[in-house]
Parts: C-alpha cells; structure tokens; sequence
C-alpha cells in the first residue's frame, strides 16, 4: 500500500459508487505510464465512502466537478474541471482524474487539505477552496477559513 506524506491523516473521501469503477478502471489503464498516479488513486478510492447520488454528501469532487484549490507552498490559487484522459485540455483547465492533481482531488470537499506529490514526486500542500457540480451554478465554499 502507498501512504501519503507517511501515514499522515488523510481527510475522508466521499465518492459515486456508479463512478468509483470507471475512474478505478481509468486508473489500472494508466498504471504503465503512470504507475503511482494509478497506485494512490486506486488507493484513494479503496479508502472512499461510495455512496449513490442521493446519500452522497454535497460538495465532494467527482467526475466533471469544477474544483478551486490553492497549493499552501506557492499560495497559487486554481480552478480545474475533473474529467476522463479523453476530455484533458489543460488550455480549457480541464485536468483528467489520472494525474497527480486529478486524483489528489477527487472525493475532497471545500475546507479539506492533503500533501500529494506532484509529476515531479515533490509532495505539494493543496487545500480545497470550493468544489461545483456541473448542474450547481454556486461553488460549495468552505466558510471557516
């Protein structure tokens, strides 16, 4: 088992139980070009509470969210839309669920933070800001800053 940032406390991971296969199948497909990538998503996902979409707890990223995140090292400050390697254009900031800041997103909720390596395997300090489903026009924000 890969641990994140040794064994620090990871926050909870809320997911769609009818998406969790897709991205875990997305994830064993990358494994060759990416093997961490695929290994801590993977992880990710062991880990996650699934759920279908009426339990699901509101505001966790899933496939399409858009999520505002800021790296704590750099204070930079982004949004992306989580999406499948097909649909990636980092032009249009939309960023496929299998590289590192794909899968470190996925399943966090506005106000949860995670330390997850970078394509270079430096652990960068993200902190989600808001996360917005598709059919949501307001971000969910986390309001205890």
């Amino acid at each position: 088992m890969t641990t994140i940032n040794g064994g620090e406390h990871r926050p909870p991971v809320h997911l769609l139980a009818s998406e969790s296969d897709l991205v875990a199948n997305l994830a064993l497909r990358s494994e060759d070009r990416q093997p961490v990538v695929a290994a801590m998503l993977l992880e990710e996902i062991e880990r996650a509470e699934l759920h279908d979409a009426e339990t699901l707890p509101p505001g966790h990223a899933q496939l399409n969210s858009r999520v505002t995140f800021v790296d704590r090292k750099t204070g930079q400050v982004r949004e992306v839309q989580l999406v499948v390697p097909a649909e990636a254009d980092i032009s249009q900031g939309r960023v496929s669920i299998v590289t590192p800041i794909g899968a470190a997103l996925y399943g966090l909720a506005a106000g949860h933070a995670i330390e997850w390596p970078d394509l270079e395997g430096r652990y960068r300090p993200i902190r989600v800001i808001a996360v917005r489903q598709p059919d949501e026009g307001v971000p969910s924000a986390d309001h205890a800053h």
